[in-house]
């Protein structure tokens, strides 16, 4: 924008130069001072940060991450309704949106830096024994953070949640709004019927690929698995991994749902508000509205209609409890009044997989840090928007396959494969062994020696875990974080699968098309599996316990279920039981994990979120006549 600018008034200056009058002159004129108010006028222009809010709105939506920006955004659709959006962190930065820099915003001031409770069963291989867990305190939520991946999950996991009582959630229903969001500019993919365009969120590879990721794609058809769109009609297989990016940069929830909306008048958004509880009317379970910190300031702010919880499967939960609604027990033990005794925080679940399976290879074609000619690759993404830096966080290849203990008459494959042109010692422990917490003597014994050599990756990931975890209140106040405790492996099942998983994954990367580039896994044993033998079932397992790698997709800590389910928050509406004009619509909702990154499906909830409120104030009598005009 700067040089665009520098140009055009060098232009002007010369044109001024030669003739100082002339009706010509109007429309260039008017394109300068158009374009120095590029803010105004360009619809990726950043969201206002409103200072001055209303004393009411018709809709609070708390959080504007992977769901609550659509929410807000598709509310705002309709004009009499005034919407306000809350946001705990500040605005998107530079960084964010440059692909390959996602690692870097982990542990950073846009990340709230979640830690999971200590386990002698999983993470052994981190500090403390405990697992970082990144979540976006940014606009645009863990959107911002993410490896970008677009992953919508299998047919079957929306079939179950429909055959769980949650009707109008199985995958017939729920692919008309995957579609909605979706702009996808894959040339191949245009006209497929799984597939959309023209909408907000921009769907793409990355313009730029390593020679690895379409050998890991045939060595997937050398086991007999197929090339294909594992976001169409079947998941199985192996495919280059599509990604929410347009331009070669990151496309944010933020970036795609909330600029073009910012001029809507009947829109409001108000950054680093940190909500601490929901107010609710006692005496009719009904809430008035919400209370926020904003630069140490408590404010409240009240809805006419409803407050949504879009805040994140922990913070969400979080929030819920600190306002009595929640485990009675546990709030009574934090001397919380309780007004709706329910299972917030607990069937918490995430994908966790191995971490740290390295095959080193001869051909310069990995991702090393201290190849990068960082002028060249920096000017080539400016310039062209190409070039190593707009891979997905380093993601290239994703596969989607069958262990034994899946059943193959089904396409609902267990185990999910990342395929990266780097590891953990591709960067020589800058960054990575950072944001996953490794422990110093780990990494020095057996990642050091090969610090910057040429490597890839495959991280098998387990897709339907049977162990369930919990989010708990660690204090009444609202600014210590909750206890997370993700209690992987706690079903034996789940590292017996994922033991398979890698054992697959060893297969793949053996395949003869690697050969060309010396491929060879990297037989530097975890110093506290040495007892085992290298690559054993044993040895994996402890592999996968001390380098257990969670892909940060936590979720189900508010679940969605019939009346009848005592395990149930909120009902297939997304209300939550108990408290009129109160919704959760986020990951929380999630009565088991969706089969592949989490991204998707979250925005998919916000989308149908929202034609849920719409419909419910625009059709059902009982909102009718509770409406206030």
């Amino acid at each position: 924008m700067v040089f665009n600018l520098l140009f055009i008034t060098t232009v002007i200056k010369s044109t001024f130069g030669v003739v100082t009058t002339g009706l010509w002159l109007i429309p260039l004129l008017l394109a300068t001072i158009t374009y120095y108010k590029y803010d105004q006028v360009d619809p990726e222009a950043r969201a206002f940060d409103h200072q001055d809010l209303y004393a009411d709105y018709d809709f609070i939506v708390v959080g504007a991450g992977s769901a609550g920006a659509v929410v807000a955004n598709r509310l705002s659709e309709v004009r009499k309704w005034k919407v306000l959006l809350l946001e705990a962190g500040p605005d998107e930065n530079e960084i964010s949106d440059v692909p390959s820099l996602a690692a870097y915003l982990q542990l950073s001031k846009l990340d709230w830096q979640y830690k999971t409770a200590p386990s002698n069963k999983s993470c052994l291989g981190m500090k403390n024994n405990r697992c970082n867990w990144p979540r976006g305190k940014v606009l645009g939520g863990s959107s911002v953070l993410n490896y970008m991946l677009y992953v919508r999950g299998n047919r079957h996991d929306y079939d179950h949640w429909e055959s769980l009582g949650n009707e109008g959630w199985g995958y017939d229903n729920v692919l008309h709004y995957f579609k909605k969001s979706e702009d996808n500019r894959n040339p191949y993919l245009s006209g497929n019927a799984y597939h959309g365009s023209g909408g907000y969120l921009t769907v793409q590879e990355s313009p730029w690929h390593t020679p690895l990721v379409a050998a890991f794609v045939e060595a997937g058809t050398e086991l007999g698995y197929e090339n294909r769109d594992i976001n169409g009609e079947t998941q199985t297989g192996f495919m280059i991994a599509q990604g929410t990016i347009r331009r070669g940069s990151r496309c944010s929830t933020a970036k795609a749902f909330l600029r073009p909306i910012r001029q809507r008048k009947n829109f409001h958004l108000s950054l680093n508000s940190q909500v601490t509880k929901v107010i609710i009317d006692e005496s009719n379970m009904r809430v008035k509205g919400v209370e926020f910190v904003k630069y140490g300031q408590v404010r409240r702010v009240y809805a006419k209609r409803e407050v949504i919880l879009s805040a994140g499967a922990l913070n969400t939960p979080q929030i819920m409890m600190l306002s009595g609604i929640g485990p009675r027990q546990h709030l009574e033990e934090h001397g919380i009044k309780v007004l709706q005794d329910l299972p917030v925080g607990e069937n918490m679940q995430d994908h966790v997989g191995m971490g740290g399976l390295t095959f080193l290879v001869d051909k310069p074609v990995a991702i090393v840090q201290d190849r990068f000619n960082p002028t060249g690759i920096t000017l080539q993404y400016v310039l062209r928007e190409r070039g190593p830096m707009t891979t997905l966080g380093g993601v290239e290849g994703l596969a989607f396959v069958h262990t034994p203990y899946s059943n193959r008459s089904l396409d609902w494959p267990d185990i999910q494969f990342h395929m990266a042109p780097a590891s953990i010692n591709s960067d020589n422990g800058a960054r990575v062994k950072k944001v996953m917490g490794l422990k110093e003597s780990l990494y020095q014994e057996v990642y050091h020696p090969i610090g910057n050599k040429d490597s890839w990756s495959i991280i098998p990931l387990l897709l339907r875990p049977r162990s369930r975890g919990w989010v708990r209140l660690r204090s009444a106040n609202p600014f210590v974080y909750p206890i997370i405790d993700a209690n992987y492996f706690d079903d034996p099942l789940d590292v017996k699968v994922l033991v398979e998983g890698a054992k697959i994954a060893l297969r793949v990367a053996e395949a003869k098309v690697f050969k060309q580039f010396g491929s060879r896994l990297y037989q530097k044993p975890l110093p506290n599996c040495k007892k085992f033998r290298f690559m054993s079932d044993a040895y994996i397992e402890c592999h996968i316990r001390t380098i257990s790698m969670t892909i940060y997709h936590p979720c189900g800590t508010a679940k969605m279920g019939p009346a009848w389910d005592e395990e149930a928050v909120v009902d297939p509406r997304l209300r939550v039981y108990g408290i009129r004009g109160l919704r959760v619509i986020d990951a929380s909702i999630m009565p088991t994990i969706s089969s592949g990154n989490t991204n998707a499906p979250v925005i998919m909830i916000g989308e149908k979120g929202a034609d849920l409120i719409k419909e419910d104030w625009f059709h059902n009598p009982e909102y009718r006549v509770n409406e206030k005009s």
